[in-house]
């Protein structure tokens, strides 16, 4: 079909048969996301709050299969992208939002942190200019005041806020680290997502960035699941993938809606997290408390 027709096949969803409109509904459900600009021109046009309700129910369904496709290809190619992967689960609420922008902010991120750092830093005090740069010049910090909301697990309003939950933190510090190359990476411990400092020489400690960048052992990882009198795994000592990563956001995204009573999003975002889920994917849903 030429645009035309397509406006045309629109149109129709105003039609007093609900048989037709049933039909051209199916059919453009059928045609994808490329028909998301034409139902935007024809609400923008309308004056019949039902025909704008439905277009409306719509474009949500088709933008949220987009994702969901999204989602999938990421995890089938390997989500070798953390920032892609992190970037679908924004779209889920904003779908306008351009990946390009997420890398131009978190490249700005780089650079700001880079003036601060020499090639011939010891590990110790790698993690203090890297705390210096986040916490200090960056203005990152726990967002305490709201710390159920949903956009505490969307990268684009941490980023635009500096303000997130544990693990979004955790997220951008660690991009930032890895474009300065130091060996930072993402470990899931129950109910406190953290970071660890791991390289080549054998060199290992661990950053709770949600505490300012607090720096502790592997005895202290002991002594926590100790606490919660739970069974030590290896996955609360070592590096977690992105998969992991982009689950356990979408875990505590999960959680915040219920929080809200959204029901319906609470659904959705369910299904998103089976696109990406490993069989035996880790810790129950309880385990990973919106941290």
């Amino acid at each position: 079909m030429n645009d035309n027709q397509l406006k045309a096949l629109i149109s129709l969803l105003d039609d007093d048969d609900r048989e037709v409109v049933e039909h051209v509904e199916q059919q453009i459900r059928q045609m994808g996301g490329q028909m998301i600009p034409f139902l935007e021109s024809e609400w923008e046009g309308s004056f019949n709050p039902e025909l704008q309700k439905r277009i409306e129910e719509i474009i949500h369904d088709l933008q949220y299969e987009s994702v969901l496709d999204r989602m999938r290809d990421w995890k089938n190619g390997g989500g070798m992208d953390l920032l892609e992967g992190l970037w679908i689960v924004a779209t889920y609420q904003y779908p306008d939002l351009s990946l390009a922008k997420l890398r131009q902010d978190v490249e700005q991120l780089y650079y700001d942190a880079w003036v601060d750092f020499k090639p011939d830093m010891h590990p110790d005090e790698q993690i203090k200019a890297m705390n210096s740069a986040f916490f200090s010049k960056l203005k990152f910090a726990p967002n305490t005041k709201h710390f159920h909301s949903p956009a505490n697990s969307m990268i684009n309003q941490v980023l635009e806020s500096r303000r997130g939950n544990p693990i979004t933190l955790c997220i951008l510090y660690m991009l930032i680290a890895k474009r300065l190359n130091l060996p930072v990476y993402g470990v899931n411990l129950p109910n406190l997502f953290v970071l660890t400092y791991k390289n080549s020489s054998g060199v290992q400690f661990y950053i709770n960035v949600f505490n300012r960048g607090l720096v502790f052992t592997t005895k202290d990882i002991d002594q926590y699941i100790d606490q919660l009198n739970i069974k030590r795994l290896e996955t609360f000592y070592q590096p977690c993938t992105n998969a992991d990563i982009v689950r356990r956001v979408l875990r505590n995204l999960t959680l915040a809606f219920e929080k809200n009573g959204d029901t319906e999003r609470v659904r959705e975002v369910e299904q998103i997290l089976n696109a990406v889920r490993d069989d035996g994917d880790g810790l129950p849903l309880s385990d990973y408390t919106q941290r």
